[in-house]
């Protein structure tokens, strides 16, 4: 039972040490895709280290799963292990499996919140901005709405929708609606709406697991990062700021204090002085080690056979 309860061991540090390295170091607002990419593998090892220990605790446990995990293991392999029947390995597997089993459902549940929501909005959108007579329903592409309140948004799903108001037509000047229309392309195309998802399922199911919080709250952030460098990358940064101001100066938020969507003055200040980028080698560095760090369970879990083999 070593190494289930290693593995438990290296997930917990995992979490508590991993998003506290990244809220120290200075470059994820540098490189947004990068940190996204760093996120998705630090909790992934998390889970990966769970499903691990749930697995050798099951085996463990129940002579039948040991029979399947290990079917074509020769006996010393499973010698290796010492998996030995216990109070600790049946309630460990039991454990860890329903909090997997909690995990599906939350995802499940925010998916089809999601998707009832998404509906709902395309029957709105449907309702202020109606067909003509013979016209077909538009699988994408920008629509827009008559409205006093500048505003812009995407619509996911199979085929996303750009949405502008009038107001925001009128308000936005030379590039600067090819920047916010780019902005919101770059979340379509990266599906930023399913990272969104599966940081809220993990963040609403376990909200005593600060990592998931803490993923959830980073991929809010960085989403609109990347999706600020797409524009900038394609308008330039200044074109790209004056947007965002033209877009939310009515709403409050460069105010004395902006309660409400408080990050846009940080956006427009990032835009406006870009931080130096990282070097190719940096960024290439950085995104191997984080493929590596899920890594780090499958090695863990698979030493004492590899040992016995060798």
């Amino acid at each position: 039972m070593m190494v289930p309860a290693a593995l438990l061991l290296l997930g917990a540090l995992t979490a508590v040490v991993a998003p506290r390295l990244l809220a120290r170091a200075d470059w994820p607002d540098r490189e947004p895709v990068v940190a996204l990419w760093v996120w998705q593998c630090v909790v992934a090892a998390v889970l990966l280290c769970c499903a691990l220990s749930m697995t050798l605790s099951a085996a463990a446990a129940w002579k039948a799963v040991r029979g399947h995990v290990f079917a074509a293991a020769p006996h010393a392999v499973v010698d290796a292990y010492a998996l030995r029947a216990g109070p600790w390995a049946a309630t460990t597997a039991v454990t860890l499996a329903c909090a997997g089993l909690w995990s599906v459902a939350m995802l499940v549940r925010e998916v089809v919140r999601a998707r009832a929501r998404r509906r709902l909005h395309r029957a709105e959108l449907l309702a202020r901005a109606p067909l003509l007579p013979g016209e077909e329903p538009a699988n994408g592409g920008l629509v827009v709405l008559e409205g006093e309140r500048s505003d812009a948004w995407w619509l996911p799903g199979a085929a996303p929708q750009l949405v502008v108001t009038t107001a925001a037509l009128r308000r936005l000047k030379g590039r600067q609606l090819d920047a916010v229309l780019a902005h919101e392309q770059g979340h379509a195309q990266a599906r930023h709406d399913w990272l969104l998802h599966c940081s809220a399922a993990l963040a609403g199911g376990f909200p005593q697991v600060p990592v998931f919080a803490a993923f959830r709250d980073e991929m809010h952030r960085l989403v609109e990062l990347a999706a600020d460098d797409t524009a900038s990358r394609r308008h330039g940064r200044l074109t790209t700021a004056l947007a965002l101001v033209e877009l939310n100066e009515d709403r409050g938020v460069f105010g004395p204090s902006p309660a409400p969507q408080a990050h846009v003055p940080r956006r427009v200040h990032r835009l406006l002085s870009p931080p130096n980028r990282l070097t190719a080698a940096r960024r290439l560095g950085l995104t191997a080690t984080a493929t590596l760090v899920p890594v780090v369970p499958v090695l863990v879990a698979f030493v004492p056979g590899l040992r016995a083999l060798g």
